[in-house]
């Protein structure tokens, strides 16, 4: 039933079956690739970018916590769990996906530094650097985050009657809001598009210094595991951004929008890129 409590339309029943199967096939392949990538890292966390992809990793780690409650959700097709624990369980997919951008953009940017400006590798991040700066995230992110869902996040539907349903806080976005996520959608864009192409050349000019040996080189092997996270970050992240251009002005797009919003959580596979 939608909050007015008229049934649900056929395109709704097929709204909730997409997601739960996107939901469910996230859950399952991102917690093997997790558990694969932590079995690997146990010993090796030597360097400025293995503490940037254990950050990464507990930031997929939290994330999937909360995929029960929207499996459960799109299995039932009902949330009865209370408003509040709905901002919360939604606002985590999409605190998942920017602490996500956040650290591949740290782990290319400090892979495409030591390959830029090789002659200023001796002043690279250090390991104690990269500690002191991802406390500093996460006590941001402790302190910041439950102040914006308690405060802000999804108020105007946590105050009404009808709690049936949950994750379509769009609605509500304001005039000010509308802004802010322009510019985080082109920003995402354009970073996005710009690691891509300056690790793919970085890998171009490896393989052309190297050409068939290339393979038994380190420094090709890591930029191209670099490029891979790149592709990743590109493949979830871009078109979400791009159709959310669109959607802000369309905002009886929701359904379409949580789908597309549903398919960032496939970065959760970018462990495999280790293998």
């Amino acid at each position: 039933y939608t909050p007015s409590g008229t049934p649900e339309q056929p395109q709704d029943c097929k709204h909730h079956t997409t997601l739960l199967v996107i939901h469910s096939m996230v859950l399952f392949s991102g917690t093997i690739s997790l558990s694969l990538m932590m079995y690997m890292m146990k010993s090796s966390i030597t360097s400025s970018t293995s503490i940037a992809v254990l950050n990464l990793i507990f930031t997929h780690f939290i994330y999937l916590l909360t995929v029960p409650f929207r499996i459960y959700y799109h299995a039932v097709e009902r949330w009865s769990l209370g408003s509040d624990w709905c901002r919360v369980v939604s606002s985590m997919i999409h605190i998942h996906m920017y602490m996500s951008f956040l650290f591949y953009v740290i782990i290319l940017v400090s892979r495409l530094v030591t390959f830029y400006r090789r002659a200023e590798r001796e002043v690279s991040f250090k390991r104690g650097h990269a500690v002191i700066v991802s406390v500093v995230v996460w006590v941001l992110v402790l302190l910041v985050i439950p102040c914006i869902i308690y405060f802000y996040y999804g108020k105007m539907n946590s105050n009404r009657q009808n709690t049936k349903h949950c994750f379509d806080f769009g609605g509500h976005i304001r005039s000010a809001g509308k802004v802010f996520n322009y510019l985080i959608c082109i920003l995402v864009i354009l970073v996005s598009l710009a690691l891509v192409a300056l690790q793919a050349n970085a890998v171009r000019v490896l393989y052309r210094k190297h050409q068939r040996s290339c393979t038994f080189q380190h420094d090709f092997g890591a930029h191209l595991k670099s490029l891979c996270f790149a592709a990743i970050m590109t493949i979830c992240f871009v078109p979400y951004h791009v159709f959310r251009l669109i959607y802000l002005e369309h905002l009886e797009l929701q359904n379409v929008n949580e789908v597309f919003l549903s398919l960032t959580t496939f970065n959760c596979l970018d462990m495999l890129t280790f293998l």
